[in-house]
């Protein structure tokens, strides 16, 4: 992609032009793109670890509560505790078993209604260098206690389900009748929606009390992806065009 036509991209969503670039410079130095000149112009292209950080995050969003989730009552369980002067390396085991859907119900102890998470959670452990220190297991709850007193100290529902239901304000009836504002709502709702993979852990309906909005928030985030993505890829295209012709 060319930086002028990112820059043109960026600049819809009320993005300067050198917020754009820095963007662009800061991914680089990240090692997620890499930069080949073309004359005066700067051509921008995935490297291998950013092209597997966009798979992986693509799988995740676009399948995410694709499809309902059976429940057989077991729970994973990891015991995990990191010194609070280890702080950077607390809030990187935060972010990934977050991503993972793992809840936090009290210090130390992770939870997931998913039995099935041993392999992606031994992977993040022992990237962190944690694998020493982690136990977990997986079984059913004993009936000592509550399990809804469980995923209320694990995870915000409350402030997941406001909000899908602004998400379901905001793009539930949305329209988009050029290509340009076509781009721009896709370009929104992607991003909207990518934030839930973090914030919802997609409990069974044995563990949600009343009507869930995410799966109808899913519902029209797959119907408006599909409705707006061929007038949104032309827009885009159009934007490459333009920026490969100017010098």
């Amino acid at each position: 992609m060319w930086t002028a036509s990112v820059v043109e991209a960026l600049g819809t969503l009320d993005v300067e032009e050198r917020a754009a670039r820095q963007a662009l410079a800061r991914a680089s130095a990240e090692g997620l793109l890499v930069s080949e000149r073309h004359g005066r112009r700067t051509a921008w292209s995935l490297t291998p670890r950013g092209s597997e950080l966009l798979a992986d995050g693509s799988t995740r969003i676009y399948a995410f509560m694709r499809q309902p989730r059976a429940w057989d009552g077991r729970w994973f369980v990891l015991t995990l505790s990191i010194p609070e002067s280890q702080r950077r390396l607390r809030h990187q085991l935060r972010t990934q078993l977050t991503w993972l859907g793992l809840g936090s119900p009290t210090s130390g102890l992770w939870v997931s209604p998913d039995a099935d998470l041993t392999k992606e959670v031994d992977k993040v452990v022992a990237g962190l260098g944690l694998r020493a220190q982690s136990f977990a297991w997986v079984g059913p709850t004993s009936g000592i206690g509550d399990e809804s007193r469980l995923v209320r100290a694990a995870w915000d529902l409350e402030d997941v389900e406001t909000r899908y239901l602004d998400f379901l304000g905001q793009f539930e009836e949305r329209r988009a009748d050029s290509p340009a504002e076509t781009f721009l709502a896709q370009i929104e709702l992607v991003h909207e929606w990518r934030r839930f993979p973090f914030l919802d852990p997609d409990l069974p309906r044995e563990l949600l009390d009343h009507s869930w909005p995410g799966p109808r928030a899913a519902s029209v985030f797959h119907e408006r992806h599909a409705q707006w993505h061929r007038h949104a890829q032309q827009e885009w295209d159009r934007l490459q065009a333009e920026a490969a012709t100017k010098t």
